[in-house]
């Protein structure tokens, strides 16, 4: 469990840089991608990594407030360039303004540094195969993935919700006729930084379509229920913190495939690039 370790050690980084952490280089030290580093995180901790950075950063601001420091001095510290922004920010941590830390005996709230160590619990049987395909060339329609997860978490149901209306579904079902079958959710966040809705097809990209070629790799597949985006990451979930410990896999640089296998979007699978664990 390596990829643990340099999860923890990504961690261990922000920590002593909390006041101008840069997420590109906490990603280098977890082997990954700014947008994987921050899924793989937030599928972990079960919260985002930007919500994670603001309360650890929070507590620390209430500290240096009850030792003396000035708020507008806070402010800057932590990257506000504003009082009235490091207000609401402190104030959604701790529930009351910064003014009010200074008091005596005021109630603050502190969110220690948070370690990774899974438990492998196994109560529940999981499906799965491990599947090595060849690149496939998928049509769709795409919006650019944003640095904060938070936003990506709005952004993907908005897409689907539009493709919904517009007509854009029904007409990649008619273009399908590549592998895997099923209305495609494939997320880039290594190259093209982007998230498409699509199907694999051989098919021309007519007017607002786009093309995207999703490179070879070996996937593990894992098929689940549900009809909302809530039940998807539910099981990637379960993939990161019960299957992939102990798998011998580690998860691969690379975009990750939801397969959507029926017109209500109910059955589905996860499809995740890995890699052979090393040592």
């Amino acid at each position: 469990m390596k990829w643990i370790d340099r999860l923890n050690r990504a961690v261990e980084y922000l920590e002593e840089h909390l006041e101008a952490p840069e997420l590109r280089e906490a990603a280098k030290i977890a082997c990954c991608s700014p947008y994987h580093f921050q899924r793989m995180f937030t599928l972990l901790a079960g919260v985002p990594l930007s919500e994670y950075i603001r309360r650890r950063r929070m507590s620390r601001a209430a500290a240096d407030l009850q030792s003396g420091e000035k708020i507008v001095d806070t402010a800057l510290k932590y990257g506000y360039s504003s009082p009235t922004a490091f207000n609401r920010a402190f104030q959604a941590v701790h529930g009351l303004p910064p003014s009010a830390a200074k008091t005596p005996g005021a109630a603050l709230k502190s969110y220690p540094p948070l370690r990774f160590a899974i438990t492998v619990q196994g109560v529940e049987e999981m499906e799965y195969r491990i599947e090595t395909r060849g690149p496939f060339r998928v049509l769709g329609v795409s919006a650019p993935l944003k640095k904060d997860m938070e936003e990506n978490f709005k952004l993907v149901p908005e897409l689907w919700g539009r493709a919904a209306v517009d007509g854009t579904i029904p007409r990649l079902a008619a273009l399908m006729d590549g592998e895997p079958k099923g209305l495609l959710g494939v997320c880039d966040g290594v190259d093209s930084s982007k998230y498409y809705i699509a199907a694999a097809s051989s098919a021309p990209a007519g007017e607002g379509l786009e093309e995207y070629t999703v490179p070879a790799f070996t996937w593990a597949v894992f098929p689940g229920k549900g009809d909302s985006a809530a039940a998807v990451q539910a099981l990637e979930r379960r993939v990161v913190t019960e299957w992939l410990p102990t798998s011998g896999y580690e998860y691969a640089e690379g975009p990750d495939v939801e397969v959507y296998l029926d017109p209500g979007c109910t059955k589905f699978e996860v499809w995740i690039p890995v890699v052979k664990a090393k040592g």
